[in-house]
């Protein structure tokens, strides 16, 4: 790290001093023994300016102590609920990259967000961000004896439609809150699988992202085994990249390879035991009512906003050169 990046990193430091204590107490959760690491992160996402970076992890602060994040893990999704989430947004864990770094997962094509409320889809999104810093990323910083703070996701494309539309408002709220609040968290995004509806709306988006994201995101071959094994074993492949055209199927798997969507897998059984726990625990101090946490949802940054934009504008293109419409409802109406 040069020394510019240090001195920002002391300044936005000697800042923080006057935060009051539930702000403190907050940040402590965040950063789980790595401060610096964590203002670092918060500058590199604003491009070392000192003045934003301090805006933006006050504003994180804030956001956290008043929709009571630190407790979002001792709040259980009712059961029934929760399976038909895992159903209908998949994501999970498959393992780790040859790094250390956690392999997240997700069957962007699939995920329909179509069997419960909009509040559990971004209660259940949070938990998994949560349970990934305060849980698995110490964890695996520990076991390595160095720090590990961010993971790679492999998105599958497999089965993505025009009919992703009726998403985007949702995607783009789950996305505003990752950026704003858990900014700098993934190393690389591998794209995989991916049919026509997604490189026609890359080709267009690609030029709007920064060039600090762009140079995340790798859009690979096929399922992308062979590039991935580079990155990754064979043991922490998603099942959709084990073989060709396996496809991300919601409870299909290519041999005995286990789904990391399902609710049955070993991440989700993990962290969905971890947080009954937590609400066993926290039970003990006070009551806890199952289900009752809703969040704030903060209002999208103007280039985020601009790509959604553009992405609805060039699936609306692809509607009509399809010559169908198919009774597709943007942003909910």
């Amino acid at each position: 790290m040069g020394l510019c990046n240090q001195d920002a990193i002391k300044q936005l430091q000697s800042m923080l001093v006057n935060v009051d204590e539930k702000q403190k107490i907050t940040f402590e959760n965040m950063h789980q023994g790595y401060p610096t690491e964590t203002l670092a992160r918060f500058l590199k996402a604003r491009d070392w300016n000192v003045a934003k970076a301090h805006k933006m992890i006050t504003d994180c602060l804030q956001w956290r102590v008043e929709n009571e994040i630190d407790n979002v893990l001792s709040k259980p999704i009712p059961l029934d609920v929760y399976k038909a989430v895992r159903d209908s947004q998949l994501i999970g864990m498959s393992g780790y990259s040859k790094e250390g770094l956690p392999v997240i997962a997700i069957g962007v094509g699939l995920s329909t967000f179509d069997k419960a409320s909009d509040k559990y889809y971004v209660q259940s999104h949070i938990q998994m961000n949560e349970y990934r810093d305060r849980v698995v990323l110490p964890t695996a910083s520990k076991k390595l004896g160095r720090y590990i703070g961010t993971c790679v996701k492999v998105l599958d494309m497999t089965g993505l439609k025009i009919s992703a539309l009726n998403q985007l408002r949702l995607l783009t709220a789950i996305s505003t809150i990752d950026d704003l609040n858990y900014p700098e968290k993934t190393d690389t995004y591998y794209i995989v699988n991916a049919p026509y509806v997604f490189s026609a709306c890359w080709k267009v988006v690609k030029p709007l992202l920064q060039e600090r994201t762009r140079k995340k995101v790798q859009v690979l071959q096929g399922c992308g085994k062979e590039e991935l094994l580079k990155v990754m074993d064979y043991e922490s492949l998603p099942h959709f990249c084990r073989k060709e055209g396996s496809g991300s199927s919601k409870h299909r798997v290519a041999g005995d390879t286990e789904n990391c969507f399902s609710f049955d897998s070993s991440f989700h059984q993990q962290l969905y035991n971890f947080i009954k726990q937590q609400a066993v625990l926290m039970q003990s101090r006070s009551p806890i009512r199952q289900g009752s946490f809703c969040v704030n949802l903060p209002e999208p940054d103007p280039d985020d906003a601009k790509i959604a934009k553009t992405i609805e504008s060039e699936l609306h293109k692809l509607e009509i050169q399809n010559g169908s419409m198919n009774g597709v409802a943007v942003n909910g109406h």
